[in-house]
């Protein structure tokens, strides 16, 4: 899933929508989207004549902010957080993946292990239980 963060231009190869098509998909009002943007609980990509062009990303994340809103009761303050905690927890995820792989591709017989009760990470490899004579 590529990141969206507005600015940029936009891939040939990515489907975007105008906020009109966007808005019916989310089953919102355009200006829904306008305010949501100005807010930014969702940062569509802009033309060079600045008009808003909306990825299936963006709308699944306007289906999410109306699912929050309508069937849990979330003010939009309360969803513009959870969308920032999972975003870094998306991002922390992959950092996650990324390290693992590559200590799995530069250290052989070393393992990531979890440590319960903190943030830490640590790179663990067992001795040589050998002893020597």
């Amino acid at each position: 899933m590529r990141e969206n963060d507005g600015t940029g231009p936009i891939p040939d190869d990515t489907a975007t929508f105008l906020i009109s098509v966007a808005a019916e998909l989310a089953g919102m009002h355009a200006q829904t989207l306008r305010t949501y943007d100005r807010l930014g609980l969702v940062t569509p990509q802009r033309t060079s004549g600045g008009g808003r062009r909306y990825s299936q990303h963006d709308v699944d994340r306007l289906r999410e902010i109306q699912r929050l809103s309508q069937d849990e009761g979330v003010n939009l303050a309360g969803i513009k957080r959870i969308i920032e905690l999972s975003d870094r927890l998306e991002e922390l995820q992959r950092q996650v993946e990324e390290m693992a792989g590559v200590i799995r591709n530069s250290a052989p017989r070393r393992e990531l292990v979890h440590v319960e009760r903190g943030n830490s990470v640590v790179v663990w490899q067992p001795r040589n239980r050998r002893r020597a004579m």
